[in-house]
């Protein structure tokens, strides 16, 4: 249910800023507590999945890891990849499922806190206030372009991954991808298999096996207990919130990208682009190392669920070790761009966090939240949905549910005395069977 016009006079006990999965999650736990809130939501729910994604994109993980509290997969495809559109389908399901308080079309412009505690809210629909916020607006939030950017030709057309539609929507000729994280390979891979040339800059992200000994790489993953894994345990700790996920694809059932193949196929892999001029891109001398950094990641993968294998007694058929079909030998260190017939570049760069809106101190240095496990540092304002917030699984729609659920213990034991408080432990609001679904596959 969409409310057009909320009462702007009530208190909330909670209000929830942001209507994508996380958002939605939250709400469901809460309204299965019988806590008033709303959510504020400024475009349409799944409004990113709409418009910042490809016509081809999909999940890169298995339909049955979506699982959101009360509404896992429940299709006739659990181990397929759900396309744009199926994602927007499964969110619309969900709210029609339990008919969260949802303002649409409703932007939360800041976040402040009241002396005697509480926040809040100014929006275009007015302000509110509020005993706890819930902040479940992701953090890919500005297209990241390089300033280099504008050293291009005029003559080119440029765009970030995010406004990358199909082949069909860029101009006659090849197309420069900068960037090899998922978007920036898998993209590459669009227009590869529409025919286009494609140069493609590669850089330091890692890739992952998509099959492996029978299995997808991520049930074998689920099953070892990665994507439960507490960003404390890792061993790159808080620094992992900043590496670039790990490339495969969910396209035509799934399977790996191998950037040596689409070379031999004739795409034109370079190393990083390290500057613009005069026409010329300028590239890094370490394609050669990017590659091999991003094969021996997929390989400790695999050696990873080898063991796990052997260790469990499992039976599953073995596998030759990869061998790589391809080589670069002395790739050039500059490329004229006019003279490779490149018309179009697609950044694929990433993007930047901006909460600049919530003007509460509850920030690091570099603008990024900080928080423990969502929980941050000013009493009553938490975090939901971000990349990392917990475990591997946190930004996705595998982890959000246990990351909502734990937000949801934090909030009821915060006001122990409110009328919506329970007694004793916070009940499974997971949907049935949740928990064990790795141990039942």
């Amino acid at each position: 249910m969409t409310l057009h016009s909320p009462d702007r006079s009530r208190h909330y006990p909670v209000l929830v800023v942001g209507g994508g999965q996380a958002g939605l999650a939250m709400s469901y736990l809460l309204k299965d507590q019988g806590i008033d809130h709303l959510v504020f939501e400024k475009h349409r729910r799944g409004h990113a999945w709409a418009t910042e994604r490809w016509d081809s994109f999909c999940l890169v993980t298995p339909n049955w890891q979506c699982r959101l509290p009360g509404f896992p997969y429940a299709g006739p495809d659990p181990y397929g990849f759900m396309v744009k559109d199926q994602i927007l389908a499964y969110l619309d399901a969900y709210v029609g499922h339990f008919q969260p308080p949802l303002c649409e079309g409703v932007t939360v412009t800041a976040v402040t806190r009241e002396a005697a505690g509480g926040f809040i809210l100014e929006t275009t629909a007015g302000r509110y206030s509020a005993d706890a916020v819930v902040v479940a607006a992701g953090s890919y939030h500005n297209a990241a372009l390089p300033r280099l950017a504008e050293r291009l030709p005029p003559t080119i057309t440029q765009l970030h991954s995010s406004r990358y539609r199909n082949p069909q929507a860029l101009p006659p000729g090849a197309v420069l991808v900068v960037g090899s994280g998922q978007s920036g390979c898998q993209i590459a891979e669009d227009l590869h298999l529409a025919g286009r040339q494609v140069h493609l800059c590669v850089g330091s992200a890692p890739r992952a096996p998509r099959r492996y000994r029978g299995k997808d790489a991520v049930e074998w993953l689920e099953r070892m207990g990665h994507y439960d894994m507490p960003i404390d345990q890792h061993p790159l700790k808080e620094k992992v919130r900043g590496k670039a996920n790990h490339y495969v694809t969910g396209r035509d059932g799934g399977r790996e990208i191998d950037l040596r193949k689409f070379a031999l196929e004739g795409m034109v892999l370079h190393g990083r682009l390290t500057d613009i001029a005069d026409g010329r891109i300028m590239l890094g001398d370490d394609l050669a190392r990017n590659l091999d950094n991003a094969d021996a990641t997929a390989a400790r993968i695999k050696a990873s669920i080898d063991a796990y294998i052997a260790e469990n007694a499992i039976a599953a058929p073995v596998e030759p070790p990869y061998t790589p079909p391809w080589q670069p030998e002395n790739p050039p260190l500059s490329l004229d761009l006019a003279a490779a017939g490149i018309t179009a570049v697609v950044w694929s760069t990433g993007f930047r966090a901006d909460f600049s809106w919530i003007e509460v101190p509850a920030f690091n240095g570099r603008g990024y939240p900080s928080h423990q496990r969502g929980v941050s540092a000013i009493d009553g304002l938490y975090f939901l949905g971000l990349p990392w917030l917990h475990t591997w699984g946190s930004g996705r729609f595998s982890g959000v549910a246990k990351d909502a659920a734990y937000l949801l213990e934090r909030i009821l034991a915060r006001a122990p005395r409110a009328p919506w408080a329970i007694d004793g432990p916070v009940p499974d609001l997971m949907g049935e069977g949740l928990a064990n679904i790795a141990a039942s596959r």
